[in-house]
């Protein structure tokens, strides 16, 4: 059966690997991101709808899901990607922009669309959040990792409310994955080489381990996962 996949952050790295792995299962996909242009190019390269929104305006949410009921009428799976981390600045002058800049990039592009779109959710739904290994240990000072750690019990609750529908709410926290935006071209093979030495695996992630992470919890064969925080790091969270 088709269903309808509504996936943020979809026009590039890990959104758009997991928008691609539900594509190819023939399902209809829906990627939504600020960018107009990547989220075009990436949906025509999918064979899926491009939304054009941030995710941050409540009044941008509403038009997603007017837009949404209009086309599909009901959804299958959600998945929250959007994100990114705010740029450090230093001192106590950009304290308050760092955090609240955290916050609506990684708090409220997740907890608005849930809000709106929950209702839209066939039995059986699911509902992803994709959040980071920093929520677990930390993100070297900055706001990134509060912000994503701020999801964690809100997706148990959610998953205790609609858990009498048959919708599954869990989480996705990736370690470090390369072929992303949010690492670009940044890291130096110093750094590289301490992160992937970080893990048990002995390499980086990549887009398409969490976007088959994804794929399953979504599938009928993770029916009974809810509530659970599924960790895509090769074991770097527990250390060396």
């Amino acid at each position: 059966m088709t269903r309808t996949i509504v996936v943020s952050g979809g026009g590039t790295g890990i959104g758009r690997a997991v928008a691609a792995r539900f594509a190819a299962d023939g399902d209809r996909v829906v990627i939504i991101g600020r960018r107009a242009d990547v989220l075009e190019k990436a949906a025509g390269e999918l064979g899926g709808t491009a939304l054009p929104a941030d995710l941050s305006e409540p009044a941008e949410v509403e038009r997603v899901r007017a837009v949404l009921a209009d086309r599909f009428g009901s959804i299958d799976v959600l998945v929250n990607n959007a994100g990114g981390n705010v740029e450090w600045r230093g001192g106590r002058d950009g304290v308050a922009e760092r955090w609240t800049g955290n916050f609506r990039a990684n708090v409220l592009t997740a907890v608005l669309p849930t809000e709106a779109f929950r209702d839209l959710l066939n039995p059986s739904g699911r509902i992803v959040f994709i959040t980071s290994i920093a929520a677990l240990r930390g993100s070297g000072g900055t706001s990134y990792g509060p912000m994503k750690a701020a999801l964690h019990p809100y997706a148990f609750d959610l998953a205790a409310a609609l858990g009498p529908r048959g919708v599954t709410v869990n989480v996705v926290a990736p370690g470090f994955i390369e072929d992303t935006e949010f690492f670009g071209g940044a890291l130096d093979d110093e750094r590289r080489a301490t992160l992937v030495a970080q893990t048990h695996t002995g390499r980086a992630g990549t887009p398409q381990d969490v976007a088959e992470t994804v794929h399953w919890l979504a599938s009928p064969g993770a029916g009974h996962v809810t509530a659970q925080i599924i960790q895509v790091n090769g074991g770097a969270e527990r250390g060396r």
